[in-house]
């Protein structure tokens, strides 16, 4: 069964940005190429560049529930995909060996019936309902162990997942794919081979603003547009951690809370926590930094048409 998908990447490009997300044109063609192949995507990027929420705005904007699987570090094919219910099958071996009416054969079949199955992310994800697959989101796939990168390989390409005491489960329609992936290190090929990929950028100034304008909407335009231009200079700088989209609509939202219109020295100062993560940044930026950084901003907004 074909999956409900936007006929063109403009028309994909409305559909986010009717959910208040604003993508670039080359992010739309992977996301319309993803959906309409049914390929899984792998997005790559900076931290806070808008890879998880893209995943989000596609269910959202095509009516289909979000699955989530955080990766993390030590991440285990009973976290991920599925475990036994082992409590549940230490009861049903006791009244089995109780009512002594139950051979060691029929037992051992008994307990590794579905009804004792847990299903964690990936297997949700592959049972779907295939009327309205869901999104399957496989966030950070960076932090976990190459061993569970080897055991993700059969579900990006078959989309099914093995269980040897069931057999084989496989998803009647293949959920929308979205992995992602920070690059704290490199992802294997193997994987890489089986999605179709995209390097999450930060935006330029101009998409920025509009990101900004959607998601902070009371926010005075000239203040906007000092934020926009402020963050776009600090991504120039020689920081450990670069701001990103996330951090330039926190401070926003921060300083209407302060209920500021425009930019000043002070402001940017007591507030640069927002906006920069590492104390060794805010430390380079604040003070006679960050007032030059600001007078640029302010006198390329003034010679400006």
């Amino acid at each position: 069964m074909e999956i409900l998908v936007p006929q063109t990447i403009d028309e994909l490009q409305q559909c986010l940005a009717g959910a208040d997300y604003i993508a670039s044109r080359g992010l739309a063609t992977a996301a319309f190429l993803a959906l309409r192949m049914g390929r899984p995507l792998l997005l790559e990027g900076e931290a806070g560049t808008g890879k998880t929420e893209i995943a989000k705005v596609l269910a959202a904007a095509l009516e289909r529930p979000l699955i989530r699987l955080q990766c993390y570090e030590g991440l285990d094919l009973a976290s991920a995909a599925y475990e036994w219910n082992y409590p549940r099958q230490m009861i049903e071996i006791r009244l089995a060996e109780t009512s002594g009416q139950v051979s060691r054969e029929q037992l051992a079949a008994d307990i590794f019936a579905e009804r004792f199955l847990i299903r964690r992310p990936l297997l949700q994800a592959l049972e779907g309902d295939p009327q309205a697959p869901p999104v399957l989101l496989i966030d950070e796939l960076d932090r976990t162990d190459e061993p569970f990168e080897a055991y993700l390989l059969e579900v990006l390409s078959d989309f099914q997942v093995s269980i040897p005491e069931l057999g084989t489960i496989k998803a009647a329609t293949p959920p929308i794919v979205i992995l992602t992936s920070n690059r704290t290190r490199e992802i294997h090929d193997a994987v890489k081979r089986r999605c179709l990929y995209h390097w999450v950028d930060y935006p330029d100034a101009v998409r920025e603003l509009e990101i900004v304008r959607r998601k902070a909407p009371g926010a005075a335009e000239r203040l906007s547009r000092e934020i926009v231009g402020f963050v776009q200079s600090l991504r120039g700088q020689d920081l450990f951690k670069l701001p990103g989209v996330a951090e330039t609509i926190d401070w926003t939202r921060s300083l209407m809370e302060l209920d500021r219109i425009c930019l000043d020295p002070e402001t940017i100062n007591d507030t640069l926590g927002v906006l920069l993560k590492y104390q060794d940044d805010i430390a380079r930026i604040r003070g006679s930094e960050a007032a030059s950084i600001l007078a640029q901003v302010q006198a390329e907004l003034s010679a400006a048409p």
